[in-house]
């Protein structure tokens, strides 16, 4: 199928196809999400993976159904690709009780555990001894189903982040750790969070490998997560992987980027996953110019669709205030 490279045996080239589509999907959610709250429509807060879509996508894209993931607060593109339904997190986003949570948990709330989305994390780090968790339940249980784990490079100086991490290799569980290294913590740069150059780097204190890859190519993203979602599965333990990215908007919504250039932001957009992956895609024959517009103009319309849905949902009603709280 490849003309010039090698990727995993379930990457057909329809798979490619719908990878393109996804991370437009991805992108185009978040940037509606942005333009909503700009117009104060969106309540509460949010945290936006723009120009993050690689590292999601390439890496749930060599998992199946059965396989878990576990989300951070930054996890709309992860939800996505793993088969979440847009017009129910846009309605979540919304507050309407069409949503994932029935309008009342946001953003940082959304999970789909019949997808294997055990949800997204409003503590940094949260998500680590879930992670671990489900995954020493698949060893147990002799499931055989891995669980990827999503975090931050901020997560990575959590406590969270050291138990889990020491407790997975120990019991050879069957868990990857992503490290979405998006170059910067909500305060600042990580070279002011951490000594060493690459936090991959910290696998070597715990007996496991560790792989620091480009988080904008969906080549390498997809071939190195294969590889580790195979080592876990065959009862050898976990990878601790740092994708190289960089988040296009602030933050959250109230962060500025005052700390960092214009110039930096363009080098990075030129580099973005989705152009990057495009040109692969055409390279290889997969795709035209032609086919490319027409998935782009596809997921555009999936996006505007889910804010019609959410907009014409209604909203909860006041008699299920204390419905689903726990105490």
């Amino acid at each position: 199928m490849m003309k010039t490279v090698k990727l995993p045996e379930m990457i057909t080239e329809e798979k490619l196809k719908d990878l393109y589509k996804q991370m437009w999907i991805i992108r185009y959610f978040d940037e509606k999400v942005d333009q909503f709250f700009a117009k104060g429509l969106i309540h509460g807060t949010t945290h936006l993976c723009v120009g993050q879509e690689a590292s999601a996508a390439g890496s749930i894209a060599v998992i199946g159904r059965k396989d878990k993931i576990v989300s951070t607060h930054r996890g709309h593109g992860h939800c996505i690709a793993k088969e979440g339904d847009v017009n129910k997190m846009m309605a979540e986003l919304f507050g309407r009780e069409t949503g994932y949570c029935k309008g009342k948990g946001g953003s940082m709330h959304i999970a789909d555990v019949e997808k294997g989305n055990l949800g997204a994390n409003g503590i940094v780090g949260g998500g680590l001894p879930l992670a671990v968790g489900a995954a020493l339940t698949s060893k147990m249980k002799k499931e055989n189903y891995v669980v990827l784990c999503f975090f931050g490079d901020g997560a990575s100086n959590e406590g969270s982040f050291h138990e889990s991490v020491n407790l997975a290799a120990i019991w050879d569980l069957p868990v990857i750790f992503i490290c979405e290294n998006n170059q910067y913590g909500m305060s600042g740069p990580v070279k002011e969070m951490t000594r060493v150059e690459n936090i991959a780097d910290r696998a070597a204190a715990y007996g496991i490998p560790g792989k620091v890859i480009d988080g904008l190519d969906m080549v390498e993203i997809m071939n190195t997560v294969d590889d580790a979602v195979e080592r876990a599965r065959a009862g050898f333990g976990p990878t601790l992987i740092e994708m190289k990215t960089y988040r296009w908007k602030g933050h959250s919504k109230s962060d500025a980027k005052k700390y960092r250039t214009r110039e930096e932001e363009k080098e990075w957009r030129e580099k973005d996953g989705i152009k990057r992956f495009k040109e692969f895609l055409i390279s290889e024959g997969i795709l035209t110019e032609e086919s490319a517009k027409q998935l782009h103009d596809e997921a555009l319309k999936e996006i505007e669709d889910a804010v019609k849905f959410a907009e014409n949902s209604p909203e909860p009603s006041i008699d299920s205030l204390l419905e689903d709280v726990y105490a």
